[in-house]
């Protein structure tokens, strides 16, 4: 029995990694410590600073074409494609959590075209919103009214921006067309318009700068509501704009991959800037004069918009996915927010610029912080590091993301430092096609990848000195890795224990979709490779044709002495590392084999299907199946010791759950974890084959599975970009389970206690609250049985009355409930109707009918159909009685009645 006690049955989702942006807009809040992104439909707050999710706002069906922020937090504005535009109030939540209450204050319909832009000035009571009809209103947030409706423009709405003039713009003339080939110098001129400014006040500086697909930009004077200047110098559409109060200079960009420069004293053109790349976001660094730019190579470039001279360094171009969609930010902060495209945000650091000379060239901006907005369908994962501080996740993509496990930093940093649980730490580049598989060595510090790109990687991971290393490439194989593994163990050198950075593993084992596997040693560099910066040599020590179709998975053994080989052909090879040749095979799987895996050391015999214990000397292995299965076999006769069923699609992983230092091996049970295309993880005892446990909290497939052997904490993931942390919570189970159970035997030897003394209120409240209907009928049935009753009492007891006029409704609806049961039955029917009479008498209608929506109609028709059954049979029973008085009449006037036993004796008349 002590062995069971050890059985890990609970696990909790501790820790939650998913997606918080997959695509749209996003917006800062004025102190750049609120994120708000797009979520399909659906909304998120985020904090920079702890990486919480303050509040998640749900959609109304459909996806979210606009979002925007208030400068102050107070008001977040959403559209999405249903033509609606809500507006929610923000406030911190009562509850006394680190959360935001949002309160729908108002939905809308702006137009009749889906929005396709908004911006919000800097007061935050002012919202523009540019649809596809080319159409820009603006609107009183507070209010929810309709202030301006400006109209001007035949195409869509591409870009907003609020600005206040600092100077009184020239008017009287008006922009006429030029031909392209003066576009460039001679610009653009102003738009003939009466009345727009009368005196200086604040409202008659306010503007707002529109833009749309026909690449033409107008100026709108919020004052008279009408458009004092017509730009037209952009030839495509234009996507951005920004207002510089100190320099009285508007900079617009599109994607006609240029930036342009205007003065706001007389709208012509200052400069432009030939950037040569379809810009999306254009922007001004602070109060300076420099501007950046970000747009299709995903480089973030700094431009000085006197002379429009590039600041920055020649960059190199970004790769598929890393196009930049937007650029935030705000005057106080040092940092530039840019999003790309694969929903990645990357966090720029301007504190470079501080000084900079528009004559000089600086180098990129560097990165300080990156948040991956969604790990898009989680392919395979690994903890890192000796402590397993940091989580390698392979995302379908060609990189590697390491993100840290560690909790935030306690004190606050003046930018958001992303020191908190799940932020990325790193990004490993490298490979040029999807990462397929991954694996880590004993130590921790190095990571293989291997990929579509036929080749495998090595990575040497130092967190302590925030060094993430490429330390080598292994290319051979004619298609796809699908299977990679490191060795398991240190080398016989006795230095790789102390220092395990110096000293890589000493072999890689590579499956491909070519059907071989290889062998590659994995050399030290020499002192001339460290110095010319090479890297050591790679080879394959062997190849070997091991498979008819495409492999899945690669296992080694503890000791380093055997590897698996798991594939589509439905088959598992078991070879020996040192030349190559197989030394069994294992057949009885019904689909392909996408998992394998050895047991870890010291583990306990196994007891087979119809067999005792097995002999584990020479090795277990565990396999997973498309055929939904999970097999366990040992490695003496290469025979299936035990066959687990329970998931409903193909088990896509599988792995040993490890022992603990501090745990018995003699009286720990074997347990294994899988994970399959059902989206459920699954935790079995290896010995009965029976699963102890499911574990549900993703939509998708579940690929990726490991664990922590220091705390037993699975962490899972899928196609639905979801990581998932679960905490065995066994010991915390199981002891809350026998204090229940401890405290439920002494409220029941409290409630005898309390019928044994008389106390019925708190035998009767005892008894609700226990769900003990046996005692709570014996009760009844002993105070309906009272002989005499109390003078003036329904039940029988007054104090049982008392009681039952003064239960709440949660109380009175469990007693209804449990008089609905005794009165399906006629032996308890007397007692149950004679209950029910209390209650109805005793309640008013308003407090019966006050408890409808928590199951009332159910009792009510359940008492309703055996009433009127008991009250028929009553009915039957009066019309008999009749007939049996008729008989005994009849007999008395015929026979003798003998008055005293009652007989009656009929006297035959002859």
């Amino acid at each position: 029995m002590a062995s069971r006690n050890t059985l890990l049955t609970t696990f909790e989702p501790d820790r939650i990694i998913q997606p918080i942006y997959t695509g749209g807009d996003v917006a800062l809040d004025g102190e750049a410590r609120l994120l708000a992104t797009c979520l399909g439909e659906e909304a998120l707050l985020t904090d920079l600073e702890s990486g919480r999710t303050l509040t998640r706002l749900e959609g109304d069906g459909e996806v979210l074409t606009a979002l925007a922020i208030t400068p102050s937090a107070s008001h977040l504005i959403l559209c999405s494609r249903s033509l609606s535009m809500r507006v929610y109030s923000l406030q911190p939540s009562d509850n006394g959590l680190p959360t935001l209450a949002p309160t729908l204050l108002r939905t809308l319909k702006p137009h009749a075209t889906p929005v396709i832009t908004i911006a919000i000035d800097s007061t935050g009571t002012l919202l523009g919103t540019g649809s596809a009809d080319g159409v820009v209103k603006v609107w009183d947030i507070r209010g929810g009214f309709v202030t301006h409706t400006l109209r001007g423009h035949n195409g869509v709405i591409s870009a907003l921006h609020f600005f206040e003039s600092t100077a009184t713009e020239t008017t009287g003339e008006k922009i006429s067309k030029q031909k392209k080939k003066h576009r460039k110098d001679v610009g653009s001129e102003v738009d003939t318009m009466a009345g727009i400014v009368h005196g200086d006040t604040a409202t008659a500086r306010f503007r707002l700068a529109s833009g749309s697909e026909d690449g033409k930009i107008r100026i709108w004077d919020l004052s008279n509501r009408k458009s004092i200047a017509t730009l037209d110098s952009h030839v495509s559409v234009v996507r951005s704009f920004d207002f510089s109060a100190n320099l009285n200079i508007l900079v617009s960009a599109g994607r006609d991959k240029t930036a342009i420069v205007w003065d706001a004293h007389s709208w012509a053109v200052k400069r432009v800037i030939p950037v040569i790349e379809v810009v999306e976001s254009v922007g001004f660094v602070g109060n300076s004069a420099f501007v950046f730019t970000g747009g299709e190579f995903g480089r973030l470039r700094i431009w000085d918009s006197a002379t429009g001279r590039e600041i920055t360094e020649e960059q190199p171009n970004g790769g598929e996915g890393d196009e930049i969609q937007h650029v935030l930010h705000n005057a106080g902060t040092d940092f530039l927010l840019s999003v790309h495209a694969d929903q990645s945000l990357l966090f720029h650091s301007t504190s470079t610029l501080s000084g900079t000379s528009p004559s000089s060239k600086i180098e990129a901006l560097p990165l300080i912080r990156r948040i991956s907005g969604t790990h898009d369908e989680i392919i395979d994962l690994a903890f890192v590091t000796p402590e397993r501080s940091l989580l390698a996740l392979a995302t379908n993509s060609e990189s590697i993301r390491l993100v840290t496990l560690a909790a935030q930093d306690a004190e606050p940093s003046p930018a958001p430092s992303g020191t908190y649980f799940g932020a990325d730490v790193a990004l490993l580049r490298g490979h040029e096609d999807i990462i397929i598989c991954l694996d880590v060595d004993w130590s921790g510090c190095w990571l293989a990848t291997g990929a579509k790109d036929n080749t495998a990687r090595l990575w040497r991971i130092d967190h302590a000195r925030g060094s993430y290393e490429h330390y080598a490439t292994y290319t051979g194989h004619a298609e796809s890795l699908g299977a990679i593994a490191l060795a398991q163990q240190p080398s016989s050198s006795k230095s790789s224990i102390p220092d395990p950075l110096e000293n890589p593993p000493r072999f890689l084992l590579t499956g491909s979709q070519d059907k071989t596997v290889k062998r590659w040693n994995v050399g030290k560099p020499s002192k001339t490779d460290t110095k010319s910066g090479t890297q050591p040599l790679s080879r394959a020590i062997y190849t070997r044709k091991a498979h008819d179709k495409d492999i899945n998975a690669i296992s080694v053994s503890y000791d380093n002495a055997l590897f698996a080989s798991a594939s589509q052909d439905r088959t598992v090879k078991i070879w020996s590392v040192e030349d190559g040749e197989v030394q069994g095979i294992l057949r009885g799987h019904r689909r392909g084999v996408w998992s394998v895996m050895f047991a870890p050391k010291d583990t306990p015999a196994i007891s087979g299907d119809s067999t005792g214990p097995a002999s584990t000397r020479h090795g277990v292995v565990l396999t997973g199946s498309g055929d939904k299965t999970v097999k366990i076999w040992s490695l003496t006769d290469y025979s299936c010791l035990r066959t687990l069923e329970g998931h409903t699609n193909s088990v896509l992983k599988v792995l040993w759950i490890p022992l603990r230092p501090s745990e018995d091996t003699t009286r720990r049970p074997v347990q294994i974890a899988s994970a399959g295309g059902d989206g459920l993880v699954k935790i079995w005892d290896a010995n009965t084959g029976e699963p102890a446990c499911t574990l549900d909290n993703h939509t998708d497939r579940i690929w990726a599975l490991a664990v922590d052997p220091s705390t037993n904490t699975l962490v899972s993931g899928g196609g639905d970009s979801v990581v998932t942390f679960w905490k065995d919570t066994t010991a915390h189970t199981m002891a809350a389970t026998a204090a229940a159970s401890t405290a439920r035997v002494e409220q029941e030897q409290q409630l005898l206690n309390y019928m044994h003394a008389g106390s019925y209120r708190e035998a009767i409240v005892l008894a609700l609250t226990l769900h003990h209907p046996a005692r709570l009928l014996s009760l009844f049935q002993g105070v309906v049985d009272r002989s005499p009753p109390e003078e003036g009492s329904l039940s029988g007891v007054k104090a049982v009355d008392e009681v039952l006029m003064h239960l709440s409704d949660e109380q009175l609806l469990e007693l209804l409930r449990r008089l609905r049961d005794w009165n399906t039955n006629a032996r308890t029917a007397v007692v149950a109707q004679r209950i029910l009479n209390v209650i109805v008498r005793g309640y008013p209608a308003e407090r019966l009918v006050g408890l409808r929506g928590r199951g009332w109609k159910e009792v009510v028709d359940g008492l309703r159909a055996y009433t009127e059954r008991h009250y028929k049979r009553m009915v039957e029973l009066m019309d008999e009685s009749y007939l049996v008085e008729y008989t005994l009449r009849q007999m008395e006037e015929v026979g003798v009645v003998d008055g005293e036993n009652g007989l009656g004796e009929i006297a035959m008349v002859s």
